[in-house]
Formats: C-alpha cells, structure tokens, sequence
C-alpha cells in the first residue's frame, strides 16, 4: 500500500525536520516471467481478492521477487543511496515509491510532494512542447498554475533550453529531456526527490550544475539517489543500501563501507593474460611473492612502496632499440589512476631473448580499496615510430588498507628501476 500526504501543514517547523517523509515497511514486489502466466495469476488475484495475506507473499510458479522485505525511514536533509548489480530491484523500489507501481506486500508513506527522475523522458508528453511539458509535470507534483509561472523562467534557463522551449519534446536529445526534467523535478524543490542515473547523462557543465543543485537543496528535502557511479554515491549520499536480487543485503550509514562491500561483490580474479606475438612471461614477482600464474592478492598498507620484479621471455632475437615499460594501476572500474614508466636500451637489458628488470614503486597512496597491475610494453626506434611490443593484464590485485576516501586523480609515481 502507497501513502502519500500532500500536505505538511498539521506539522509544527521544528518538527518537521525531525519529520520521517519517506516510511517504508517491509515492501515487497514480484514480477512473473511469463506474460501469458503473469495475466492468468492477475485474474485470479482479482477474482479471489486476495491483499497483504500470506499467501500472497508465497511464489507461485515462474514468479520472482524484484523487491523483498525492505524497510527504511528517510527524513529531511537526507539523502539515501541505493547501490547494487544491475537488476538488484533499486529501479522497482524507486518506481513503488514514486507510485506508479503497486506493491505485493508492505507499506509506503510519502510526506509531501515527490519530485522524481527515473528514466530518460519520463512523464513527458512527446507531442507537447517544452513549455507544455513545465506545466503539466509541475501539476503532477502538485503546484498550482500560479506556482509554476513563477518558476518558469527559472527551470529554463537552468535547462538551458531557452531557444527550444517551444518545440516539441520528442525532437529532444536524451541530454535535453534530463535537463529539463531535472531542473523541472529541482527547481520545484519537492519534500522528496528521487533520482535514477540521471547525472550519467550530460555534459560536464551540465553535472557541475546539478551537484550544486543538489547541494543547495539537500538540507530542505529527503534523496534517493541511484547510480553506479561511487564517487557520486559518495559525495551525495548520508546512508545507503547494498541490493542484490530485489534484497537489502546490507544497510549503511557510514557510506563508505557500502561502497567497498559493492566493490568487493565484482572481484572477478582471473587467469594472467598474456597479449603478445613478441615475448611470453617466465617470471613475475610482486613484493618478493610470486603471483605468475597465480594472480595473488597482495596485501598494503596506505603510503607502502611496492617492488615488482619481470622477466620477459622473447620468441627470438629481434633487433629491438629502446623498449618502454610502463605499469599502470587501474581502479575497480578499470580507471587508470597511477603509472610508472621506465625506457631502457635494449641491447644493455636483453640477454639472450630474456630481458628482466625491477621497479620500486614508491609510497603508493592509493585510498583503500582493490587495485590491479597492468604491464605494457612498447618499443621505441630511432626514426620515431613506435611499436606496442605486448601488454601482460591484470597481473596482480593490490589491497590498499588505511586511508578511506571515494574519489580518485591521476597519479605519477616515484619510482627507482633497475
């Protein structure tokens, strides 16, 4: 059951600061697999009345939870973040709070008016123009036509949509729908507002704007906010949720912990793979263990150095000039984020199609969390032409502990080669 009081009104100021806008109570949807099969069971839900029992709660053949049994409070100034695989049930949460599907079982109680962005356009009439648009979701939030005029030139110029404000929606780009949804669902600064993956579209200006929007309006409303981007998780959100397969696994308050524990949940620690027509790996060593063939994890702590030790077996002796090597360190998300380059000269390495070497990487300090080492190789020849030799991926994971913080920059590290 869906609750939703438009009115405040019967709250004195300083409670409602206090005040719960978003009361979830075990909320529970399925879905059923098969359309013929899903009509069959809703006819004969019709039929027999059934509402909230327990055998509702029971799945019936070909049926699935999208959502099971979450319950959560949000009060104003709040901002929770819902994190988790795709199809982990946050679009199906967001779409039973926004009201626009009906729970199996639970209860929802909406204080206030709900400003939300779920998908690209939606809610937008394509025939109507921009303009009509303003109008007819703003009505939907619950603001008068008095209301709206008000704040019309305000979310124009924040869409920036002033030459195109009459023309019809559906010649919009996806980037100009979020636009104008956004600034539509902000600028009437709702007591809830719900936002699904909207800041992954737009151009950097446009993301700039929005953070600040959302900064300037977080301490006068309650946030759901989903995204599978962490740093924005983490520079938004006051709590959040770890989904998976439509349940709450776990619930946060420190948000840095649901970060790494989403992390985590994405190790995938394959096989060494080797891409080159030049040279076969004989030997990798990270911090004196060997992980050649093994993909170890290496365990350090924020600021250590680390040492990683290579020999490259080549197939035969070319005539090879200067070859660069550079290990890159990639984020979960397989973001460079550090690199260290050494160039050597390769008849003063290479010893009988070997050639080994040693770098001493210096105070890695990388936020904790799980990091891969990647091994390029390319060689340099004297008339400028370059030529990429092979690359080994993934060689090794690093665990950084120590330091918490969920955001990155590009890095060039100290380092001594031998």
């Amino acid at each position: 059951m869906i609750e939703i009081k438009n009115s405040l009104s019967q709250i004195s100021h300083n409670e409602s600061e206090e005040e719960v806008l978003v009361n979830v109570e075990s909320l529970s949807k399925k879905f059923c697999k098969d359309l013929k099969t899903s009509l069959w069971y809703g006819v004969k839900d019709l039929v027999t009345g059934i509402s909230g029992n327990k055998n509702e709660r029971e799945l019936r053949p070909k049926e699935f939870w999208a959502v099971k049994d979450i319950s959560f409070k949000l009060r104003r100034g709040e901002c929770l973040g819902l994190i988790g695989h795709n199809g982990a049930g946050k679009s199906t949460l967001l779409k039973i709070l926004n009201g626009l599907i009906n729970p199996d079982a639970g209860k929802v109680t909406v204080n206030g008016r709900v400003g939300a962005l779920i998908e690209l356009g939606a809610g937008f009439n394509p025939i109507l123009t921009g303009r009509e648009n303003i109008y007819n979701n703003g009505a939907v939030l619950g603001f008068t036509r008095k209301e709206i005029s008000e704040k019309f030139d305000e979310i124009v110029a924040f869409a920036e949509l002033e030459e195109f404000i009459d023309m019809p929606v559906q010649h919009y780009s996806s980037g100009m729908k979020v636009r104008l949804g956004f600034a539509i669902a902000a600028q009437m600064e709702p007591d809830v507002l719900i936002i699904d993956e909207v800041l992954a579209v737009g151009d950097v200006g446009f993301k700039i704007k929005c953070y600040n929007k959302i900064s300037e309006i977080s301490t006068k409303c309650a946030m759901i906010f989903v995204s599978h981007s962490m740093p924005q998780i983490a520079r938004i959100c006051t709590d959040c949720i770890l989904m998976t397969h439509g349940v709450p696994k776990l619930f946060f308050g420190d948000v840095g912990k649901a970060i790494e524990a989403y992390d985590s949940s994405f190790s995938n620690r394959e096989q060494i793979n080797t891409i080159s027509d030049f040279f076969s790996v004989s030997e990798i060593k990270v911090n004196g263990e060997t992980v050649l063939n093994d993909n170890k994890q290496i365990q350090i702590n924020f600021g250590d150095s680390v040492n990683v030790y290579f020999e490259l077996s080549f197939f035969k002796e070319y005539n090879f000039e200067d070859i660069l090597f550079s290990l890159v360190v990639t984020d979960k998300s397989q973001r460079a984020i550090a690199i260290a380059e050494k160039q050597f000269k390769a008849k003063n390495k290479m010893n009988n199609g070997v050639f080994s070497f040693n770098a001493h990487l210096e105070e890695m300090n990388l936020t904790g969390s799980v990091y891969s080492l990647t091994l390029n190789v390319v060689e340099f020849k004297s008339n400028g032409l370059r030529n990429v030799l092979g690359r080994v991926l993934y060689f090794a994971e690093l665990l950084v502990q120590g330091k918490k913080q969920e955001s990155y920059a590009p890095i060039v590290l100290n380092s001594t080669w031998k």
